[in-house]
């Protein structure tokens, strides 16, 4: 895998009181890479700016999704995983720059109150999600996009010790 092909990329696994995992349903489901429908839900993630630190990317990416300020640190995966676009998608996203994604993930327990997370307007950014709920961690690599399915099993099991309340 040659790195530079890869968007440097962090996710976000928010897990509440109850050992539940926030996920968003993508909102603009004509996105050239929503190629099974029905598998619109995922967890917070998004870009690494120049310079800045991947857990530092982390807490601002939930802040722009999600609102959300209200987390603290659980885990940092042991490793960088990656997916590749399926390759008419690769061609389409992100001007054809990447293969994929190239993935550092977090878990944060959620300490704030469900009134806290607004999608709609979070942060004064464009909204990304549509629909939010708390789900169980097992079933998160089932309602991903079958092409991140592999990054989604490696941070259930990175991070499934904290499914516990």
């Amino acid at each position: 895998m040659q790195a530079s092909r890869y968007r440097p990329c962090v996710g976000v696994m928010l897990i509440n009181r109850e050992g539940l995992v926030f996920i968003g349903r993508r909102k603009n489901k004509r996105l050239v890479e929503h190629v099974a429908e029905g598998h619109e839900w995922q967890m917070p993630q998004g870009g690494i700016d120049p310079g800045e630190e991947p857990f530092d990317a982390c807490v601002r990416e939930l802040h722009e999704e999600t609102n959300v300020k209200s987390a603290s640190l659980l885990a940092e995966a042991p490793d960088w995983y990656a997916y590749d676009l399926p390759a008419d998608v690769a061609k389409k996203s992100w001007r054809g720059r990447y293969n994929g994604q190239r993935q550092k993930w977090f878990a944060l327990r959620f300490e704030g109150d469900d009134s806290e997370i607004n999608i709609i307007a979070p942060a004064g950014h464009k909204s990304e999600f549509d629909a939010w709920r708390w789900e169980r961690m097992e079933r998160l690599p089932d309602l991903i996009i079958p092409f991140k399915r592999q990054v989604y099993e490696r941070v259930v099991s990175d991070f499934a010790r904290f499914a516990a309340p």
